[in-house]
Formats: structure tokens, sequence, C-alpha cells
């Protein structure tokens, strides 16, 4: 039987930060601008609902992965910290790639 992506809770966290990270650029880039440039406050309210819907997400999986994997505090705050920031979240899961891939290649290599 095939593995499947999200069947990882890493995984599963790195898609919900992405589409974190997508809707808080949609929030900010386009939803605020049609609010006030357009006079359409209810594009705010509903993609403001999604984003946040996303970051509860996003902080209830970290606190899994914090707990799972083991991760240091500081290595917890800054991923909390991504998620604060614009395309924090999209760094943030490079970073976490990379991380797996070298994780994957010191397996492979032993």
């Amino acid at each position: 039987m095939q593995k499947s992506f999200l069947d990882n809770t890493l995984n599963r966290f790195r898609l919900v930060a992405i589409m974190e990270g997508v809707s808080y650029l949609v929030l900010l880039g386009i939803a605020m601008p049609l609010k006030y440039f357009a006079g359409l406050p209810e594009v705010v309210k509903y993609t403001g609902w999604l984003h946040g819907v996303l970051f509860v997400w996003f902080m209830m999986l970290l606190l899994k992965v914090w707990i799972k994997y083991k991760w240091s505090f500081g290595k917890t705050l800054l991923a909390f910290i991504a998620s604060l920031l614009p395309f924090g979240t999209f760094v943030l899961d490079n970073k976490l790639k990379k991380e797996e891939q070298e994780r994957l290649s010191k397996e492979m290599a032993s």
C-alpha cells in the first residue's frame, strides 16, 4: 500500500502552513485593497474568516509537531513568528523540506 503525503503529521503541518500563508497574502494583497478602494468590506469578512480558521489549524498542528517531533522551543517560536509575517510560512516550508531531505539522505547512507 502506498503512503500518502498527508499520512505524516509534519507534511500536514507544512500543507496547512502554505494554505495559511496564501490566505494571509490574499487578505493583505487582494481583500484589503478591495475593501478600501472598491468599497467591498465583505471580501475582508470572508477572507479574514477563512484565514482565521487556517491560522487556528496551523497553531494546533504546530503544537502537535512540537510535541511529536520534540522541536526545541526556539524552533517552535520561529515557526509561530513565520505565521505572522507575509511569506514567512513559505520560508518555513522550504526550511522544513530541506531538513526532511537531509534526514532522508542520512537514513539512506546508513
